[in-house]
């Protein structure tokens, strides 16, 4: 955006250091970056609603206007919770692993296979359909739990023993009656776990584009449908310098121009072009 910083190159990780989320995303003095481009993502995703907010008023106005969205700016959007919380409460937000507790079980768990769950519990009815479920009838029926303040004040002594009980599962075990529960529970997934996940399968939530080597990979398409349908893969992912020659003269370039930029070597062209 214009400003101050307008001439700086920013890049992803460059503006989630300056805005905020690396330093609340790690512990203390242990800023760390999110685990995906996030800025940049979110700085395109900003850039296509200003665009298709500005092609609707169009159609109001007749009059086309500039569209600007930037890397920092989407940081500090995404960082204005933390902001707004400290302009309540008057105190400076501590970093995420470090934030103070909301709910009483709210953390990952080791099964008896050595695989990690993370179970959430987020109200009172949760807990009492967590006990009958795991079967835990003994805290179900003990005053100390019988709200989130008191499991929070209780976490001393209840919680290892929550794990210990947990521990005994099997992560399919501790899933399977979490999910019958109704209470948030998510395995710990690698990104490439995605692909053979049964939701993303069924769904139709994964798509097959072609690789540079010629092979089709199966990834994650748009999260968006449209009257209920997956957004489909229009175009397959370019070749270096695949159909760069119509940029170029959508752009205004005359064709001498573009052979003056060719025969210097500051442009190539590959498959796709049409001379």
């Amino acid at each position: 955006m214009p400003g101050p910083y307008e001439q700086r190159p920013a890049l992803d990780e460059v503006v989630q250091m300056m805005g905020g989320l690396a330093y609340m995303t790690g512990p203390s003095g242990r800023p760390l970056r999110a685990g995906a481009s996030v800025t940049d993502i979110l700085g395109g995703s900003y850039g296509a609603i200003g665009i298709l907010t500005a092609l609707y008023q169009r159609q109001t106005t007749g009059e086309g206007q500039l569209v600007q969205a930037s890397l920092y700016e989407s940081v500090a959007f995404l960082v204005s919770q933390h902001i707004g919380v400290a302009a309540v409460s008057g105190e400076v937000p501590p970093p995420m692993p470090e934030r103070g507790r909301a709910w009483s079980v709210y953390d990952l768990f080791t099964t008896a296979d050595d695989q990690q769950v993370f179970l959430g519990i987020t109200s009172d009815r949760h807990w009492l359909r967590f006990c009958a479920i795991f079967g835990f009838a003994d805290w179900a029926s003990d005053e100390r739990l019988a709200t989130n303040q008191g499991r929070i004040a209780a976490r001393e002594w209840f919680f290892p023993e929550l794990q210990a009980r947990l521990s005994r599962l099997f992560k399919a075990e501790v899933m399977r009656l979490a999910e019958q529960a109704g209470i948030p529970f998510a395995p710990v997934n690698q990104p490439l776990d995605l692909i053979d996940d049964i939701h993303m399968q069924e769904s139709g939530s994964l798509v097959e584009v072609q690789t540079p080597a010629g092979k089709l990979a199966r990834i994650p398409g748009l999260p968006l449908r449209l009257a209920g349908v997956p957004c489909p893969v229009r175009h397959q992912p370019p070749g270096i310098g695949e159909g760069s020659l119509e940029l170029y003269r959508q752009a205004g370039f005359s064709e001498e121009e573009i052979s003056g930029l060719l025969s210097e070597g500051i442009i190539q062209f590959g498959p796709g072009s049409t001379t």
